[in-house]
């Protein structure tokens, strides 16, 4: 399985990824390829060492630029919901089951986008509209009125309807330039930038917050004023986009390698796959819950609860190249270690009640999350044929979905009834995945000698 093995590429020629090599079989092949490509975006000047980047290269991190003004949005508006759904008048089950009902919505909905994009092949008009209602529904958040979370909880839930029109399309659009760049390394370039926008968000809102501050505390209108900025990274992202579509209106032509059938063993691969993702998605708190715990315990002050989700990011961040590294060169496999890091992370955020304690468990979940983000799309654009890849984003992101919305919603009413019975469920469910994912590598294994 080429995924398995060792990467050490020929530094002096352009790099092309292990399933390319499979496909192509020949040199000759290899050269077909390399000049049909030249034909659709341009010949590659990037043979000799300190030439201009690669045009898959350039496309990446014109993307990654996007995704890093859009996490510092939509990430740093994630890094006070708890906080202003609170002061807004929601209890700690209404906001896991908002916060959960906006992931499932955000990933459900990626099923019928994935396949509508599969069928019209129109990858970016469904990118852009989907960070269109993305962008707009966070900054709306500031013109709710106090007490006003039920409609807080709808804006909410557009914004992550939002993510998930444009979700399939945009990581195909990055899956077919990453074929040349490599899997594992072009979605952690992608999470990089990501984590960047998602460590500067909650910075951003830390020093509105301390700046805004009234006899020592923070108000509902202070936390309305953070939406109100987050326009700005908003406008942004739209402008990056545009400008990436601009250069790059084709991106599927990164990708002419021969079309694979999708038979029997990869489906199996594919079904055990989602199932040990679902697993690691059911016991995976979201931040808002850890945020609502550590001002509830009154750990650190209100401000700076920001802070502690943009520490997080930094350790997704770091954590994505590393592991979107070790994908290119082990596999599936990662995904075990990933997975046996972070699985602990609630025990120490939610049972210790001590400042370092949550800062190791903060540190622990975003390497699982880094490692979700970098590795669970590079796994989908390896094993699903790239002409029904969109809508094998899809598929797989609706199945995580609801598990990530079940289990937030159950560890919300859990956290509710005993912290305890978070950590336990918590950390069941992610210990679960470990072995599924092992099935996973075993029956890529298979399909890959075959």
């Amino acid at each position: 399985m080429e995924q398995d093995k060792p990467n050490q590429p020929d530094e002096s020629r352009p790099q092309i990824h292990s399933m390319d090599l499979l496909e192509n079989g020949t040199g000759q092949q290899g050269t077909n390829r390399q000049d049909e490509l030249s034909q659709h975006v341009g010949p590659n000047r990037t043979s000799k060492l300190g030439g201009p980047l690669k045009p898959a290269l350039t496309f990446i991190l014109l993307m990654g630029i996007v995704s890093m003004f859009s996490d510092m949005t939509h990430e740093g508006a994630k890094s006070i919901y708890g906080v202003y759904l609170s002061l807004a008048g929601a209890s700690a089950a209404a906001i896991g089951f908002a916060t959960g009902f906006g992931e499932l919505v955000g990933y459900a909905f990626r099923l019928v986008a994935g396949y509508i994009t599969d069928r019209k092949k129109n990858y970016w008009f469904m990118t852009i509209l989907g960070y269109l209602f993305n962008m707009a529904a966070i900054p709306a958040l500031a013109l709710i009125p106090e007490n006003g979370w039920v409609l807080a909880c709808g804006l909410i839930i557009i914004e992550r309807m939002g993510k998930a029109i444009r979700y399939p399309a945009k990581n195909t659009l990055v899956s077919f330039a990453a074929t040349q760049v490599g899997h594992g390394k072009s979605f952690a370039i992608q999470e990089f930038l990501d984590q960047l926008g998602a460590f500067l968000g909650p910075v951003i809102l830390f020093i509105t917050l301390y700046l805004s501050k009234n006899n020592g505390e923070n108000t509902f209108a202070d936390y309305a004023l953070c939406f109100a900025i987050l326009g700005i990274p908003a406008l942004f992202t739209m402008i990056a986009l545009l400008i990436a579509r601009s250069k790059f209106p084709t991106p599927e032509s990164f990708d002419v390698s021969p079309e694979k059938s999708g038979g029997k063993e990869l489906r199996t691969t594919f079904i055990i796959y989602m199932a040990a993702a679902s697993l690691l998605a059911l016991g995976f708190a979201d931040f808002p819950l850890i945020t609502l715990h550590v001002f509830r315990q009154q750990l650190v002050a209100s401000e700076v609860l920001p802070l502690l989700y943009s520490g997080a990011m930094l350790a997704d961040a770091l954590a994505a190249l590393l592991f979107g590294w070790l994908f290119d060169k082990w596999g599936i496999r990662v995904l075990m270690i990933s997975t046996a890091i972070s699985a602990t992370f609630a025990l120490f955020i939610f049972s210790a009640n001590a400042l370092y304690a949550v800062m190791i468990g903060i540190i622990m979940w975003g390497i699982g999350m880094g490692a979700q983000e970098s590795i669970l799309k590079s796994v989908v654009s390896t094993i699903v044929p790239k002409g029904s890849r969109a809508t094998g984003f899809g598929v797989f992101e609706t199945a995580f979905g609801i598990s990530w919305f079940l289990g937030s919603w159950l560890m919300g009413a859990l956290y509710d009834i005993a912290p305890l019975w978070l950590v336990v469920f918590s950390v069941a469910m992610q210990l679960l995945a470990i072995p599924m994912f092992y099935l996973t590598w075993s029956c890529f294994r298979r399909e890959s000698a075959a």
